[in-house]
């Protein structure tokens, strides 16, 4: 049996969405948190269950959860690119928030909520691979009110080689990252130092699926390797363009130096190759 991806998805969901697989999740998210006080027990709101794959209705793989003192959580795995995705995470946000207010109840029953978003893709301008955005006064930097946290993790900045990993978010990031390609007899040693991270790779080593769990799972699969391969190759494309463009820029800036020098049309479109007309061009825009 193939180790499950951590970052599809679905695997995702399974993991860190199930009761039995709780305390892996309180784990990651102390990692993320790093408080003084770490999270003790949570209450999965919208806890994995299989049966939602018989009627396809598992659309949402988010994780939800509140702690012991009424704060919200809702955990998110994006494999794939998203426009607007700063804006998605506020708007996740809020509706987690909002949601929390019965009809008619007052305004100090909102609790707390954070959201964390492990996105398998670049989203913000910044070099850090983990950010965290609070509501805070612009001047003197103070909060307005704690309720409001998002966090960012992307994994495509986390390059740590295992020597350098350090924290008990680096070593969650490197399993997120990485977990599906070490060898299946052999955990990292950085990774096993946090029991929580060796029952995760012993659970994506176990996790036994349903026929349609495998066909959901494959088919995610599938699809981040797509996207992948996609990305790939708009970027070789891309970089292609733009040193052919360079190559352009350059033969169009030693056409104008040698037009400059006193090198006639006629030369120049000799030398270069270039029809006549096209140095023409060029010299009645100097």
């Amino acid at each position: 049996m193939c180790r499950l991806n951590p970052r599809v998805d679905f695997a995702f969901k399974k993991l860190f969405g199930s009761e039995e697989n709780k305390d892996i999740l309180i784990s990651f998210i102390n990692s993320v948190l790093d408080q003084d006080e770490p999270i003790t027990d949570l209450i999965l709101k919208n806890p994995y269950d299989a049966k939602n794959f018989k009627n396809d209705k598992l659309s949402i793989l988010d994780v939800k959860a509140v702690d012991t003192k009424g704060v919200w959580y809702n955990i998110e795995m994006q494999i794939t690119d998203q426009d607007y995705y700063d804006k998605r995470a506020l708007y996740y946000w809020a509706r987690l928030y909002t949601g929390q207010l019965e009809s008619g109840a007052n305004y100090d029953k909102l609790e707390k909520t954070i959201v964390i978003n492990v996105l398998n893709f670049n989203c913000l301008e910044e070099d850090d691979y983990h950010n965290i955005y609070q509501l805070l006064n612009r001047e003197s930097k103070e909060e307005l009110i704690d309720h409001l946290e998002i966090h960012f993790i992307e994994l495509e900045k986390y390059n740590k080689d295992l020597s350098e990993v350090q924290t008990a978010l680096d070593r969650w990031t490197e399993f997120l990252k990485r977990a599906d390609k070490y060898d299946k007899d052999k955990i990292p040693t950085q990774l096993a130092e946090l029991a929580s991270i060796e029952k995760a790779i012993k659970v994506l080593d176990t996790i036994g699926l349903t026929k349609e769990e495998r066909e959901a799972y494959e088919a995610r699969l599938k699809w981040l390797r797509d996207e992948e391969m996609a990305l790939k190759k708009a970027e070789r494309k891309g970089m292609e363009k733009g040193m052919e463009k360079g190559r352009e820029e350059e033969r169009k800036q030693l056409i104008i130096n040698m037009l400059k020098n006193g090198i006639s049309v006629e030369e120049i479109a000799k030398m270069t190759q270039l029809d006549k007309k096209e140095v023409e061009k060029i010299k009645k825009k100097i």
